[in-house]
């Protein structure tokens, strides 16, 4: 599900990834460069959700990308990625939470998803064990609960006609990478 929206929170955060990206590219090796866009073409010829320049740019995005040398390695970088942005993504909504002019239906939605994304940090942190462990369906099952997570706190805001959900661009960036990761372990399922 690819969630829309204009909040404009993740503007620069896809702003940012781009330019990291642009940075970083200059740095990838010809291995760990073409390893990148053939893992995200594959994946994103079977997702209408995720976009083939998100992908490539947030990998490319990624500290450690420039020296992975298979796809066991760039489903490690992943998983930094989404565990990164579920951690940033919360503290973010935990600051939404101190704008004193939010309204009570608002305010209730936000702190919902506080929760929420505290639950998605977790299964993230799950489903890397079981990557590590190389328990692939276990993996999948936590990271696709990670995804339902973010899912289920954009639903929070549609529950009130007229919210319109200050979220929804954090929430569509961290589906993306749920996206990302949960194709990579699916490409390990035997």
């Amino acid at each position: 599900m690819r969630i829309r929206s204009s909040s404009s929170f993740g503007i620069p955060l896809i702003i940012s990834l781009l330019f990291i990206s642009t940075l970083s590219s200059y740095c990838l090796t010809p291995t760990a460069s073409n390893l990148i866009r053939t893992t995200c073409k594959k994946i994103t010829d079977g997702s209408p959700n995720l976009s083939y320049d998100f992908c490539v740019n947030s990998l490319q995005a990624a500290p450690n990308s420039h020296s992975a040398k298979d796809l066991r390695q760039l489903g490690d970088i992943s998983f930094v990625l989404l565990r990164r942005n579920l951690t940033d993504s919360r503290s973010y909504i935990e600051q939404l939470l101190k704008h004193k002019k939010m309204e009570t239906p608002m305010r209730i939605r936000v702190q919902g998803c506080v929760q929420i994304y505290s639950l998605a940090i977790f299964s993230a942190e799950e489903a890397f064990q079981h990557y590590n462990a190389k328990r692939y369906r276990d993996a999948n099952t936590h990271v696709s609960a990670a995804s339902t997570y973010v899912t289920t706190c954009e639903d929070g805001f549609s529950e009130i006609p007229g919210l319109v959900s200050p979220l929804t661009d954090i929430n569509n960036v961290t589906s993306q990478l749920c996206d990302i990761s949960n194709s990579i372990v699916t490409m390990f399922f035997d």
